[in-house]
């Protein structure tokens, strides 16, 4: 039995349980008239039902309260068995008000009296909409359940990495230094091979990490088509008592970045925005280019000073106290009764990895604004060719460079490769032993420090070498999955950092680079 077709591009499924074919035509007559296109399977039994259910696969099912050898109760019980979602309306001229209350406890959608079939239509309608709106909310729960689950395993997975950098740290530099011993060609190769070893160590790490992550690689994404998948996933999840808004600036912009974990990471914060506004209200999400000056970027941020998209979420919800800022990016501090505590720590991962910076404005009783910066231009040091013939520029003009470090092997490799790049490398295992230094010696031209250290940390001897009255450059060489927190330091304008492990040259480019910005 067919309907005639609407605007809809697939006619909707109707399955009629109804012994009485006058009432299954009148019934389908009503969504002729409204304009709903549809097939319909028209059944009377609980086998023929069951056989419906199975392999017609109904969007909607139509049922009369009892029948000669079925009855309707049986028919919903049977349905929600199998789809606790699916519409299911009874359609009856016998259904007192009692029963109607107990059908709907039961499970049922709607239910329509024979004597008012006018209803009928748009009582089809209403449920199909909102069935889809169910689905459409629990597939952007299933992905927000699912991007926890692998940021979870990416945070065990980078305790793994910790360890795997600092072994191949000194391969890199160790391979980097024997293949430049151009008088013995037997330890060139040596050194060439080592160094290769050390980069598909560390080749092999950041894949272990993309996996765990599930990351892509990078990739053009364009702002429209962004925004657009993350209306669709948020179509289902916003209650008719919160109004949307969403203002996007240049939709054709194109950038490079990872769609999927974009959208994860606005698809986070929109769904934390719905939650907080239990009672309603206004959630407002929009993008503006942007260029953000040096004194932007806070300490402990590696500075993009330049052209930024804005990817802003704000709503007017209840805010959020000081108490709860202070740790908002605390991994597993979270202010949900089933909450993880890990969405906002993946989303602060999935800005950094884009080279970005995320910004937090909220209080109690006015709203939470966050701003998302991701750079669309790339940075001049990065245009460099890491594998060129820039030797001539690397080399050093005998200054003194203060290497601090913890790690015996470590320290001594990078004063090693100092020295043979043309510095006055001075090697100090601890921030004590650094400012000892600096009282026999003087101030160097720079510090080089690995911020991996326990005893005496980076923060507190770059604290201790600023009292001292150092004010040059400084290279830090660091985790990029545990940085180190430069909240409490004065600003540092002339503070490189590199994530490790670290390349020779690359190194020694950020010297160079360093030492002219100290000039």
């Amino acid at each position: 039995m067919h309907g005639a077709h609407g605007s809809d591009t697939r006619p909707i499924r109707v399955l009629l349980v109804e012994d009485n074919r006058n009432d299954a035509e009148l019934a389908l007559v009503e969504l002729d008239d409204d304009g709903l296109a549809h097939e319909a399977r028209v059944v009377d039994e609980e086998e023929a039902y069951l056989v419906a259910l199975r392999e017609f696969v109904p969007d909607i099912v139509l049922s009369d309260l009892s029948l000669p050898s079925f009855s309707g109760q049986r028919a919903l019980e049977l349905l929600r068995q199998r789809d606790p979602d699916l519409p299911f309306i009874f359609v009856s001229a016998t259904l007192g008000e009692e029963a109607a209350i107990a059908a709907l406890r039961n499970g049922a959608t709607d239910y329509i009296l024979k004597q008012n079939p006018a209803r009928l239509a748009s009582a089809v309608r209403r449920a199909l909409a909102e069935a889809a709106e169910r689905r459409a909310s629990q597939r952007a729960q299933a992905e927000l359940i699912r991007a926890q689950r692998f940021e979870s395993l990416a945070m065990l997975a980078g305790g793994l990495s910790h360890d795997l950098r600092n072994l191949l740290q000194p391969l890199l530099l160790a391979g980097d230094s024997l293949r430049d011993r151009a008088d013995d060609p037997q330890l060139a190769r040596l050194g060439e091979l080592v160094r290769d070893c050390g980069k598909r160590g560390l080749d092999m790490v950041q894949s272990m990490l993309s996996f765990a992550r599930g990351a892509r690689r990078a990739e053009q994404v364009r702002l429209g088509a962004l925004m657009d998948a993350l209306g669709l996933l948020l179509q289902g999840s916003v209650p008719r008592a919160i109004r949307m808004e969403m203002a996007v600036d240049a939709p054709e912009l194109a950038f490079a970045g990872n769609h999927t974990e974009l959208q994860q990471c606005l698809l986070n914060l929109c769904l934390n925005a719905i939650q907080a506004m239990s009672e309603g209200g206004e959630l407002r999400i929009e993008t503006a280019q942007q260029r953000l000056d040096p004194e932007f970027f806070l300490p402990g941020e590696e500075p993009h000073p330049g052209r930024h998209l804005r990817l802003s979420v704000v709503d007017n919800g209840p805010g959020m106290s000081r108490e709860v800022l202070a740790r908002l990016f605390e991994p597993f501090f979270t202010t949900k009764e089933n909450g993880t505590g890990l969405g906002l720590v993946s989303c602060r991962r999935i800005v950094a990895s884009h080279g970005g910076v995320m910004r937090v404005d909220s209080a109690s009783g006015r709203g939470t604004r966050f701003d998302l910066y991701i750079p669309l231009q790339e940075l001049a040091a990065d245009a460099v060719d890491a594998n060129g013939d820039d030797s001539d520029s690397l080399e050093g003009a005998a200054e003194q460079v203060l290497v601090v470090a913890e790690a015996a092997s470590q320290l001594s490799l990078l004063t090693d490769t100092l020295d043979a790049w043309g510095y006055q490398a001075h090697a100090s295992q601890s921030g004590t032993a650094a400012l000892q230094w600096i009282g026999a010696h003087g101030l160097p031209d720079l510090v080089l420090m690995d911020a991996d250290m326990n005893l005496f940390t980076a923060v507190r001897t770059l604290g201790a070498l600023i009292e001292q009255g150092y004010d040059s450059a400084v290279v830090m060489l660091i985790r990029p999955d545990a940085p180190p927190h430069l909240d409490e330091l004065p600003p540092l304008p002339r503070l490189h950092v590199l994530d490790k492990p670290v390349t020779t040259r690359k190194l020694l480019r950020t010297l160079r680079l360093a030492l002219v910005s100290a000039a």
